[in-house]
């Protein structure tokens, strides 16, 4: 995804009493390219809106009748994909202040500075884009959510592809097995399997097969008759009882002991089972859908899982792909995660710079998307302003970046680029400590903090560089 704020023409409304300065930023932005209309208040504006509506609002804050602070709430009532900056007189910061609290994007201070103002003009416009895509994923990718907080968000070819995937082979009753990393999403796909089946309306179990040892395993699985153990007093069902009807996914089947592996298979051969203890014949019918990071190829090579019960559950084979393989999506999940927290947390964070979008765009994320939702999470609890910065994400993903397998070369690179190749690298090798790397490297983690700063586009000090950014004052909740 480009980080090009709008690829169509945006709509612009310009809302302001004073004639010649509204008609000074109308022009300015339609230079720009940009679709403007005006208005000079707030009814004016909002009668502009019943048949237009823009993705962007930028209105004066005192004006006769209807200001606009009264105006951004019913922008925010009527049209919520619209973005709202505010514009103030120099020195009256406590009215922008006041209007971020209320749920501002952005602002602005008269006399506007037009460099300035087209950064965060498009700025604003590429978080509203990135909300708008977010809100749209789930029905315009997958037509349908998967369940209830469990959708899988994502537009790049290789979402495209698999999910084109589960649903071609949703309709079966065929096993599937599920590979990929971990992080990667394979519970999501389990479900988005069962989910467009025709045992939707039946239930989805899942067990953790990594998490149990044999014994507790084997109970959980197929179920235990009273006294078939110490503390079993009763007769329990395990996950294929309950799953009857419907999907059974088993995850991380590759860490199945060998002697629960032989009686998986008779179920999935026969769809037979006896509970721990019993003799009683249970039949059920249950789709299962396995799922594992592990090389099952070679794990049956090596004699750690049965070949017969490999086959078995490989009817179909579906590989979900990495955070790395599948990059264009993650605007769209860094934007899902940031709504996600920012709404636990109860802070109105509105998206991310263009830096810190930089950054989470070019690390590699060894952890896939559980480690970007972490990473997001962290963010949202050190972000105090409107928007994350990259002095908001953990240090330890620079020891990620993107960078060529090859060093630069040699001649034909300037020593800065050799210099940020080998604190990268080395970073990457002792797992991001700067202490580490530092004494590997023979120069002081002092320098090595100073260097992460300048290339995660961060001053020395810690605060974000550029002179639109600075130059005005923070606002914070």
């Amino acid at each position: 995804m480009s980080l090009e704020p709008h690829a169509h023409i945006a709509n612009i409304l310009v809302v302001d009493d004073e004639p010649s300065a509204r008609a000074a930023l109308v022009e300015l932005l339609r230079e720009e390219g940009f679709t403007v209309r005006s208005a000079a208040d707030g009814f004016k504006a909002l009668g502009q809106m019943d048949d237009w509506t823009p993705e962007l609002v930028i209105t004066d804050v005192k004006m006769p009748g209807m200001d606009g602070m009264e105006l951004m709430a019913k922008v925010r009532e009527r049209f919520e994909g619209t973005a709202v900056v505010v514009m103030t007189a120099h020195g009256s910061v406590e009215h922008a202040v006041a209007a971020m609290q209320q749920g501002a994007d952005d602002y602005l201070t008269k006399p506007l500075h037009f460099p300035e103002l087209l950064v965060v003009v498009r700025r604003v416009l590429a978080n509203a884009e990135l909300r708008r895509e977010n809100a749209q994923l789930r029905t315009a990718l997958v037509g349908e959510p998967i369940s209830p907080g469990h959708d899988w968000i994502g537009q790049s070819k290789e979402s495209r592809a698999l999910l084109g995937l589960v649903r071609q082979v949703a309709d079966s009753d065929a096993s599937v097995l599920i590979l990929g990393d971990s992080g990667t999403g394979k519970e999501l796909i389990a479900r988005a399997l069962h989910a467009w089946s025709p045992r939707k309306d039946k239930p989805f179990v899942a067990v953790h097969c990594a998490a149990l040892n044999e014994g507790v395993l084997e109970s959980e699985l197929f179920g235990h008759e009273k006294g078939a153990f110490t503390g079993a007093s009763a007769r329990r069902d395990g996950r294929f009882a309950k799953a009857d009807g419907g999907t059974l996914l088993l995850d991380e089947v590759g860490d199945i002991p060998m002697p629960v592996q032989v009686k998986l298979l008779r179920v999935l051969q026969e769809r037979q089972f006896e509970r721990v203890g019993g003799d009683e014949t249970v039949s059920v019918d249950v789709r299962v859908i396995a799922a594992t990071h592990r090389d099952l190829y070679k794990e049956v090579r090596e004699g750690r899982f049965r070949e017969d019960l490999f086959y078995r559950l490989d009817v179909i084979t579906l590989r979900t792909p990495s955070l790395a393989q599948r990059r264009d999506d993650i605007p769209a999940l860094a934007m899902h995660f940031l709504e996600r927290h920012a709404s636990k947390s109860r802070k109105h964070i509105r998206g991310f710079s263009d830096r810190a979008l930089r950054v989470l765009l070019s690390a590699d994320w060894p952890g896939n998307v559980r480690q970007l939702e972490n990473c997001i999470e962290r963010a949202v609890v050190m972000c105090q302003g409107h928007e994350i910065e990259p002095r908001h994400l953990p240090r330890d993903i620079m020891a990620h970046l993107r960078m060529g397998d090859e060093a630069p070369p040699v001649p034909g690179s300037s020593m800065a680029e050799l210099e940020r190749y080998a604190i990268l690298k080395t970073l990457e090798h002792v797992r991001g400590s700067t202490s580490k790397a530092a004494e590997i490297l023979g120069i002081s983690p002092r320098k090595i903090q100073y260097r992460l700063a300048e290339y995660r586009g961060e001053a020395p000090n810690g605060s974000a560089s550029g002179t639109a950014e600075t130059e005005r004052p923070r606002v914070e909740d």
